[in-house]
């Protein structure tokens, strides 16, 4: 009950804890305040307000309840704009952004919106919906080796910069094996998979219809064209491959299926497939020592399809 009902404490002066103080020292200072004036009956007294873990000084933010960055207007706002590097500078950037996603503090975020950077796309989580075709689509700006050359816009931008540096490093020269691929392409990729190498194998090497990232239109098979491009089972162990496992994430690229994680991602190594997660995001990637998405975000392992 507030004061005014209360004549007897008029003069009691405000309760005030500042969030300067030391928890224990508040704490004190608050009994010695209340100790100057006189105590209303116990059924008068309001229960405490419990503080954010922002306003708990040296307090470990996982030990109390998370702010849900998600209420924030600058990150509803740049949700609405469709910039995705917005909203990761409105949680705090890449790390605070992925720390709130992978403690499912982030409701706002969904990783299975196809249009998103940070959208994972495994063989537990497929494509929604399945014919979804993403926008900005535009051919690649370095040299392809497949009929298939459509990237998105953003991605296609990085790559044309990672590509330049590259080159001028004097590792060689990437060229593009394939980027995008609709559904109806990826149903003949994995059938021509299974036909020559059987389905177990095929699944190893080759998403199912649905279940591909290239149809993000987010990641990129690459090739080394030092000296005429070759095939991209032949881009491990070149000077090109090892520029890019060193340098992809300064131009907002991961290699997607690294040695050593076939039991999370379900897929034998990589080094030419990347996916665009865009510089934020990539840059906490490799800063935290990550191996795959599913790790990055705090997703079971995805090594089988369900069916």
């Amino acid at each position: 009950m507030s004061d005014a009902r209360h004549p007897r404490h008029a003069s009691r002066p405000p309760r005030v804890l500042t969030a300067a103080l030391p928890i224990g020292l508040a704490v004190t200072a608050l009994g010695a305040l209340w100790a100057l004036t006189d105590a209303p009956p116990a059924d008068d007294v309001a229960p405490p307000v419990p503080m954010v873990a922002a306003q708990l000084p040296g307090v470990d933010r996982t030990t109390v309840d998370a702010v849900d960055p998600c209420a924030e207007p600058a990150v509803m706002d740049a949700l609405a704009s469709g910039d995705d590097e917005a909203v990761i500078s409105a949680f705090g950037g890449g790390t605070a952004f992925r720390d709130a996603v992978a403690a499912r503090n982030a409701p706002c975020i969904s990783l299975t919106d196809p249009a998103r950077r940070w959208v994972v796309v495994n063989k537990a989580s497929a494509v929604a919906p399945a014919e979804f075709e993403p926008e900005g689509l535009i051919e690649a700006p370095i040299r392809t080796t497949t009929p298939s050359r459509l990237i998105r816009e953003d991605a296609a931008t990085a790559l044309g910069a990672m590509a330049a540096e590259l080159e001028t490093s004097g590792a060689g020269a990437i060229g593009m094996n394939n980027a995008y691929r609709s559904y109806q392409l990826q149903v003949s990729n994995y059938a021509g998979q299974v036909s020559s190498q059987g389905q177990e194998a095929a699944d190893l090497a080759s998403a199912r219809p649905g279940f591909s990232e290239h149809q993000t239109g987010l990641a990129v098979d690459v090739v080394a064209c030092g000296d005429g491009c070759g095939e991209i089972g032949a881009f491990g162990g070149t000077t090109e491959s090892e520029w890019i496992a060193a340098h992809a994430w300064k131009h907002g690229f991961i290699v997607r299926y690294e040695t050593g994680a076939t039991g999370t991602t379900g897929y034998e190594p990589e080094p030419w497939h990347l996916r665009y997660v865009g510089p934020a995001l990539a840059s906490a990637y490799h800063e935290g020592g990550f191996h795959s998405l599913e790790e990055f975000f705090g997703l079971p392992a995805a090594p089988d399809y369900a069916h």
